[in-house]
Order: structure tokens, then sequence, then C-alpha cells
């Protein structure tokens, strides 16, 4: 049920975390964490024996593990006689890197991070405390206060009103209160974008039925329009009837549908109407309750 990573060269610590997780739940890593054990006489007790074998089982199995998860190019060079633990041994000299060159790296990561919005904050605060407790582990011990401030930096501008309060007090967060409280407000964020979604949503529907139901009205005059009279009397009819004079600019020669004066209006129109609406509905955002028209 365990899968180890075959060794490259460059994946070592995966690999060592592999071997000796799978060694460990297999219950066969006592050759990895111990000597061998004296050879047995005549003289050795139960208990011993039984140590010995269980060793000698381990040693086996761990040796076979490693071999078999190590390309062959990379074995050349490797003790061949030796237990489990010297192969180990030899493998982590061959690969073993710089502690100064891990706590560059770590710090390089940590320093350059941007929250970007996957995963969630959460998950992003942790990351940044994964590495922080690497670099302790290397003996660069940096104050919590360190990583609370790199990441309220690091926060998109969403996050301003939390940097806000902190920095206009002077008691400090610990980790936990600042992962609470980020929590908190990306989980507002996420409230208040749904809900402006759902207003925008409505508008737009509303834009559409209104731009169709004026359009419809036009077509059939049934709309006032600049210049027009309302009353239905016998003139309309007639210009309707005789069909060779422009309802719109009263000139000879075209219809309204075909009249060029007549298609601006209406675009201008249209245009005028949606930037109204769209206005309308930003205004309600504010205060407006979901139910409000």
């Amino acid at each position: 049920m365990v899968t180890i990573e075959v060794l490259t060269g460059s994946n070592f610590k995966k690999w060592k975390e592999d071997i000796e997780f799978a060694m460990e739940m297999a219950d066969v890593d006592l050759s990895l964490v111990t000597d061998k054990p004296g050879d047995l006489t005549v003289a050795s007790t139960d208990d011993e024996k039984l140590v010995h074998a269980a060793w000698m089982k381990s040693n086996r199995i761990c040796l076979l593990s490693m071999r078999r998860s190590i390309l062959d190019h990379l074995k050349s060079g490797l003790p061949t006689d030796c237990t489990s633990k010297e192969l180990m041994t030899a493998i982590s000299e061959r690969y073993r890197v710089s502690s100064n060159a891990d706590i560059g790296s770590l710090l390089q990561v940590l320093f350059n991070m941007k929250y970007d919005g996957n995963g969630g904050v959460r998950d992003y605060v942790i990351r940044m405390v994964n590495y922080h407790t690497k670099l302790k582990a290397l003996k660069v011990d940096l104050p919590d206060t360190c990583i609370v401030h790199q990441a309220l930096n690091t926060l998109p501008p969403e996050f301003s009103i939390i940097k806000t309060n902190y920095n206009s007090q002077d008691e400090s967060w610990s980790i936990n209160d600042l992962i609470s409280r980020v929590v908190a407000e990306e989980e507002k964020l996420k409230k208040e974008k749904g809900q402006v979604a759902l207003y925008v949503a409505g508008s737009n529907s509303y834009k559409g039925k209104k731009s169709k139901t004026y359009t419809n009205k036009v077509a059939h005059g049934t709309t006032k329009e600049p210049g027009q009279s309302s009353n239905m009397g016998p003139n309309k009819v007639s210009f309707k009837k005789n069909g060779d004079h422009c309802f719109f600019c009263k000139k000879k020669g075209h219809m309204k549908k075909d009249c060029l004066k007549y298609k601006a209006w209406l675009a201008k129109r249209e245009n005028t109407c949606n930037d109204s609406l769209a206005l309308v509905c930003e205004s309600n955002l504010s205060e407006a309750p979901s139910s409000s028209w």
C-alpha cells in the first residue's frame, strides 16, 4: 500500500522519507535505527535470539527495498556488503546538501510567497508556517510576529481591513489568531461577492427584458418618439398606408424602418437606458435588502 519514489539523485529527501515510512509501517525498520547485534553463541538467551532474528529479517527487507528503488547507474560506488543502516549513511553522504543552501532556498520561497486565492487563505498561512518550522530546524529562529507581518503584507487588497486593524494596535497576534481572523474575513468576502453577483445577474436580466420590450414597441409604432404625436388620428393611418413617407424624419422616399436617423436614435436610446439601469443596480448594493426592487 506504500509507494516508494525511485531515487534519481535530486529527490533524495523524498526517497529517504518514503523508505523510512514504508519500513516503519511494515514494522521492519529495526535495522535502519539500530546497529547489528552481536553474533549468537551457545550462551545467548531466548530474547537475544529473537532480537537477532528480527534484526536480520529487517536488514534483508530494507536492503532489498532500498536497492530496488535506486536507478541502476546510481548504484555504482555504493557499498555492497553492508547493513541497511550503513547503506543509508553512504547514500546520505553522496546526496548531502549544505544546510546553508537549504536555508537560502527556504528564505527565498518564504519571502516571495503571494496569495493567489487558490486553496484558501488558511492553507496559504499554514504553508508559510511550514517553511518557518523548517527554518527553525536549521537553527534560523524567526519570531512568529515576522510570519504574521509577512502573511498580512502578501495578502491582496481585499484584506486591507485586517491589515489596518492589526497596524492600528500595539498588541501582536499569534499565528493562530492571524489564521482565525483572515479566514473569517475571507468567508465574509465570499458572501459579499455572491450577493453582488446575484444583483448583477438580476440587473442584466432586467436590462435585456427592458431593451427587448422597448424595441418591440418601437417596431410596432406604439412608443412615443421625438416629433411624434401621441394621437391615433387619421394622419397616422395615412402615413402607414401611403408607405412613401418616413414616420420618424417626415421625409419621402423611405420607410421608418430604413431611416438612418431613426436607427441612430434607437441605438443611442438603448445605450442610455442600459447605463441608467446599471447605475441604479449599483446604487442599491450598499443598503437595499434582497427583496427590494
